[in-house]
């Protein structure tokens, strides 16, 4: 089959005005609810997280690690890649993709830095593994093969191994984005797709119907 005749049509759902709450954040909740309860993909928490910095955008997929009114949490090293574009420009949009439900959430806002605190309580529940991982890593670094990544990791095994609670490097932590828009797709039949989207305003969240 022709890469361009790769098609499905959207029939699982309708979105109306009625169906959504007025807090962005209490919608999101039941959507992430819905898709976690019904084993609808492998990654719920999975996002794609867009930075640009020097007008060249870019993109990875992050893991959710907290939703609260005030934002959306990702932890990271903040020297790697978008680290350095979220300190140079701190708008940035988040993108979820539920596609076993025809489902898309976009968000866009601005990040900030956790506090240290917030840092040192969620990195040290993390796995051993991954607390070395993020130790050994200088992460978006050029290294010249896996041998030396492992070797790096060797040294902090070493380094680490009288210590049973890793202390917090103080190259790593996690971003909160505050959201200023937070649009819901839902897919429908011939393309007509449903979309909403909130807007943060100085009286509150303004709710819009938008054309597919």
């Amino acid at each position: 089959m022709s890469i361009d005749q790769i098609r499905r049509d959207y029939t699982q759902r309708s979105l109306e005005r009625s169906d959504l709450s007025a807090n962005p954040i209490s919608q999101f909740q039941q959507w992430f609810d819905d898709t976690l309860n019904n084993n609808c993909g492998t990654d719920p928490t999975a996002m794609v997280l867009s930075t640009c910095a020097e007008n060249k955008p870019t993109q990875r997929v992050v893991l959710l690690k907290g939703i609260a009114e005030n934002g959306f949490v990702f932890y990271t090293n903040y020297e790697s890649q978008k680290g350095k574009q979220l300190a140079a420009n701190a708008n940035c949009s988040l993108h979820f993709a539920w596609l076993p439900q025809e489902r898309q959430i976009t968000v866009t806002g601005t990040a900030e830095r956790l506090s240290i605190a917030e840092n040192t309580r969620y990195f040290q529940s993390r796995p051993r593994a991954s607390q070395l991982g993020a130790w050994a890593s200088a992460q978006s670094e050029v290294i010249a093969d896996r041998k030396s990544l492992e070797q790096q990791l060797a040294e902090v095994e070493s380094r680490f191994a009288s210590e049973e609670v890793l202390p917090l490097p103080p190259f790593w932590g996690g971003f909160r984005v505050v959201p200023e828009t937070i649009e819901f797709w839902q897919g429908r039949s011939g393309r007509l797709h449903d979309r909403f989207r909130y807007q943060n305003t100085a009286t509150g969240w303004l709710l819009e119907r938008l054309q597919p």
